[in-house]
């Protein structure tokens, strides 16, 4: 029976059009899926479903999703990331990046942070659960070590910016934030280190400041130190806490887009 599936031209050139066509008729598609994005059940008979196609260095991986999730599209991420990526699709091995039973995922909230008098357009980043080293089967969580072997700086106390990390950056596409950058493998087209299911809404005020600095500050913590705070008064005394307990680093990102 044929599917409800969206093939993106991006991903019909990766795959090819005789592969395309097999999804497209049903030859090669699921009927029923774990939506890639919402993690949530889908069924490509019944519902709009779009092809994910995530490549690596030297792997590839076709997922699907709600169409009302995401599009079809390509996504380039580092081989590492893919291998997570895989034993999340299929639910093996879900220790490599968390260290509970569940997968953990990164989570991020836009604000302004007040620095030095200034107010400086910023990203936080905290698991949902901890994250443990990839192929470890400890219970520790590395989330802090592991963003310090990529250049994080910790943070003591919030009253300088943290330093410029090299070829990484903040994506803003059309007022949205759409994902966080790192380098390629060798110094090649950068990858998602965190790449958002649905761009993110950021506030007028926050993309003003973004767009006058082209800097955007992204500090992380493990998971449980800052929470989703409603006010950015409250999450800069989160950060002002995390800091102070040593749970915090920062790098400065050059910002992508508009």
């Amino acid at each position: 029976m044929p599917r409800m599936l969206d093939v993106s031209e991006d991903v019909r050139a990766e795959i090819g059009d005789e592969e395309a066509d097999r999804l497209l008729v049903g030859e090669n598609s699921p009927g029923s899926y774990d939506c890639t994005s919402c993690r949530t059940p889908g069924d490509s008979e019944t519902e709009r479903t779009s092809t994910v196609l995530f490549i690596g260095e030297e792997t590839a991986v076709l997922a699907f999703a709600h169409a009302t999730c995401i599009p079809s599209q390509v996504v380039k991420v580092a081989e590492d990331q893919l291998q997570g990526a895989v034993r999340s699709i299929t639910g093996a091995d879900p220790q490599a990046t968390g260290t509970g039973g569940e997968q953990a995922v990164l989570g991020v909230t836009s604000g302004l942070v007040l620095i030095d008098n200034q107010l400086h357009p910023a990203l936080v980043v905290e698991p949902t659960g901890p994250i443990a080293r990839p192929g470890s089967a400890g219970d520790e969580d590395e989330f802090l070590p592991l963003l310090a072997e990529q250049g994080f700086q910790p943070v003591g106390d919030l009253t300088r910016p943290p330093g410029t990390l090299a070829g990484w950056s903040v994506l803003l596409a059309m007022g949205q934030l759409h994902a966080v950058l790192q380098p390629g493998t060798g110094g090649g087209t950068p990858v998602a280190w965190w790449q958002a299911h649905q761009p993110l809404q950021v506030t007028s005020d926050w993309r003003a400041a973004a767009n006058k600095s082209r800097t955007v500050l992204v500090f992380a913590a493990p998971v449980g130190c800052i929470g989703q705070q409603p006010r950015e008064d409250l999450l800069r005394d989160a950060l002002d806490k995390a800091a102070a307990d040593g749970r915090l680093v920062a790098a400065a990102m050059p910002l992508a887009g508009t």
